[in-house]
């Protein structure tokens, strides 16, 4: 079926596809448009749909029903994600599964309200104090915002973590038509909560390993803490205690980063250039692909879907000319098989509307890869989207 819909709507049915059952926001441009469809969808499911007084008061109250067993999404902008960073770290703490979408808009502060950016990227790895891990997602494509979605809200589940979709207000407020009988469907991952019994809040056999839940409904205490706590959710400042939790925090992602790398990788064989892009500019960076092999030109591209952990994985695989195999639907992760033969990239593209933050990571990778490469960022922080030919005139 081929239907006109904007971004804010594929997010709202994935969401509901993944069993969202309750969402909490207030209004900020242009993320408005999330909270307006959820409230009018939740109704007819049976969720709850509130507009909180505030920021802070929504996503508390997010980490609250997240808390009693219900799928809580919350949507905001750039100036909301400040409001909301304690609370972030609250959920991080307590390991409280919530899907946040960040709705970028051109910034600081109030910013640009109606223009668009990908200036939060940096800040949605850095949200919050501790310096712990955050999975983030990147869709760049309606279908990508529809199944990206669900599987926020399965790693969510999976990881009891906040994970965030980082979006912009093109790709939130733009209609356009679309095939949404291609839009893929995930198996849904539900939480398994704990038989009642002796159940301890944060136990956890390995550091990687993922608390289980309480049991929604019995009479079985469970503790909530931002602070500092043991296994069973009380605070306290025991030096091993202490390890044990901290690194707890950080290995159960740090450990699953295999499985923490979306990506979309088109190779050509004896490519020379290879772009890396996310989000709304990997439009722009696809048609710029078109137009270089067009001209003749040899030219692979990276899309991101995952930002956070960065894909160094696939990133790598790329640079060494790698074809990813096609991933079975419901599938978490995207493996790299075969050769298309030796390495040829000489230069890494990555355009981005802000002044080279996620550049930096990938040059970060791809120096270490080959020190000889060159990493080109294209960047518009004007409140315009990057022309195709601004990088496909870069390409070797």
């Amino acid at each position: 079926m081929r239907e006109f819909m904007d971004g804010a709507e594929a997010i709202v049915r994935g969401a509901l596809k993944a069993g969202c059952n309750f969402f909490a926001g207030y209004p900020i441009t242009p993320a408005t448009p999330i909270m307006l469809k959820m409230l009018r969808e939740l109704s007819k499911v049976g969720g709850i749909g509130i507009q909180g007084e505030d920021e802070i008061a929504s996503i508390g109250m997010c980490i609250g029903a997240a808390m009693t067993g219900m799928k809580t999404l919350t949507a905001t902008s750039g100036p909301g994600i400040s409001l909301y960073s304690e609370n972030i770290g609250m959920a991080i703490m307590g390991e409280v599964p919530l899907v946040i979408v960040d709705v970028m808009r051109l910034g600081p502060a109030t910013g640009g309200a109606t223009t668009v950016s990908q200036g939060d990227v940096q800040f949605l790895r850095w949200v919050t104090s501790g310096g712990f891990p955050i999975i983030a997602l990147a869709p760049s494509s309606l279908a990508d915002c529809y199944t990206l979605t669900q599987r926020a809200f399965n790693l969510a589940e999976k990881f009891r973590t906040p994970v965030f979709i980082a979006t912009d207000k093109e790709m939130v407020i733009a209609q356009q038509s679309v095939e949404t009988d291609a839009f893929e469907d995930l198996e849904i991952v539900n939480r398994a909560p704990t038989a009642e019994g002796n159940f301890i809040p944060y136990h956890a056999k390995k550091l990687a390993d993922v608390p289980a839940f309480a049991p929604v409904g019995g009479a079985q205490i469970t503790r909530l803490t931002t602070s500092m706590h043991d296994e069973h959710g009380m605070l306290t400042k025991k030096p091993s205690n202490v390890n044990k939790t901290s690194r707890h925090l950080y290995q159960k992602i740090e450990a699953h980063r295999d499985e923490l790398e979306f990506v979309q990788l088109d190779a050509q064989e004896g490519a020379q250039t290879l772009v890396v892009a996310y989000g709304i500019s990997a439009r722009s960076a696809i048609e710029a692909v078109r137009l270089a092999r067009a001209a003749g030109k040899r030219v692979a591209m990276l899309t991101i879907q995952s930002l956070w952990p960065l894909p160094e994985q696939s990133l790598r695989a790329a640079l060494r000319g790698n074809v990813a195999a096609p991933a079975e639907p419901g599938e978490e992760s995207r493996s790299f098989v075969s050769r298309v033969g030796p390495p040829s990239i000489t230069r890494v593209i990555v355009p981005e509307l802000n002044f080279g933050q996620y550049r930096l990571e990938i040059e970060r990778v791809a120096l270490l890869f080959d020190s000889r490469l060159e990493v080109i960022g294209v960047n518009r922080v004007d409140g315009e989207l990057i022309e195709p030919e601004e990088i496909s005139q870069l390409v070797n």
